[in-house]
């Protein structure tokens, strides 16, 4: 029984199962990965800038993130291949698994970090500096951050920062306070929920921590949790309350807070282990898929409506002030 459960529970923490790998050289790349990208898009949204111009410009920054992101997991799988083989979820990722070998991958990350500067650069110094500042953020991460408790969430918040800053150097937008206030918030969350999720799937499966979680405990990090949870919440409705607020440019966007609270609190619920295990065959709590928040966004259907409603909102604010119909 322990082991049917055992079984059961690996193949559901399983993102790409071997079997379902028909692509590893698009694989090693974790496409799904690239949702987080989608921060780059966000910059013209929030300041109602919406025309060809800069969906081309926020299009281009997404294109070279995504590159640039691409090309360090594959050197992260590179250099933890020998971890990953020893890992029940890891071990089915391309590099790990022997579906692409670990030459054929260093060019590969070799040519999508030098196609992404040099892209980047020729687009604009800012955009330039900004993938620059990624990239050593995420060398140093790797090489040290990572295991530092605090800095390495720190780390990862920042890294969405850069990706909105990205959408406003493509495209010459200033962005306001608020909106990168709310977005390392944001950002920050997502990050303690990651740990969260991931020092779960240690306790549930057994897993060796990477050196970092064994100074994170579940009490701290619902602690860390609660305040950075009020900080997205509270620096979002000052940047809707509009203009005397130095925020959005119509107050009208406080409609849109409803969406944010409920995606919130729908990224918590699937993240409770109560809730976990009532949806599991087995009835046990599995770590939760918050250890991979592009699981959520692409599989729940509850946040995709979210994002969706969030979405089509703000456009028709955009498009009513547009009209002169709302200030």
């Amino acid at each position: 029984m322990d082991f049917r459960r055992n079984s059961l529970v690996a193949q559901s923490l399983s993102p790409t199962p071997a079997r379902t790998i028909k692509l590893p050289y698009l694989a090693t790349l974790r496409p799904r990965q690239w949702t987080k990208n989608l921060v780059v898009f966000a910059a013209p949204l929030f300041a109602f800038s919406i025309n060809l111009s800069s969906l081309l410009g926020s299009l281009l920054a997404f294109l070279v993130f995504c590159c640039t992101s691409s090309s360090f997991y594959l050197l992260n799988d590179i250099a933890d291949v020998k971890s990953d083989r020893q890992h029940p979820v890891k071990c089915q990722r391309p590099i790990a698994a022997g579906l692409v070998s670990i030459p054929i991958a260093c060019g590969m990350a070799l040519i999508l970090i030098t196609s992404a500067l040099t892209i980047s650069w020729l687009r604009s110094p800012a955009l330039g500096a900004t993938i620059t500042a990624y990239s050593i953020l995420q060398i140093t991460y790797n090489l040290r951050l990572k295991r530092m408790v605090i800095l390495d969430i720190g780390v990862i918040a920042t890294g969405f920062v850069l990706r909105a800053y990205a959408g406003a150097a493509a495209t010459n937008i200033v962005l306001s306070p608020w909106f990168l206030m709310c977005t390392a918030m944001l950002a920050l969350f997502l990050a303690i929920e990651k740990r969260k999720a991931e020092l779960r799937l240690t306790n549930v499966q057994g897993v060796k921590p990477r050196a970092v979680l064994k100074r994170y405990s579940l009490p701290l990090l619902t602690r860390m949790e609660n305040i950075v949870t009020t900080g997205t919440v509270v620096s979002y409705a000052l940047w809707s309350s509009g203009p005397h607020m130095r925020g959005a440019s119509t107050s009208w966007m406080l409609l849109t807070l409803p969406f944010v609270l409920y995606g919130i609190f729908r990224y918590q619920l699937l993240s409770d282990p109560e809730e976990i295990a009532r949806r599991t065959d087995i009835g046990v709590e599995q770590g939760g898929c918050s250890e991979r928040p592009e699981e959520i966004l692409l599989k729940d259907l509850s946040i995709l409506v979210t994002v969706g409603g969030w979405v089509f909102t703000c456009l028709v604010i955009l498009w009513l002030k547009h009209r002169g119909w709302i200030e």
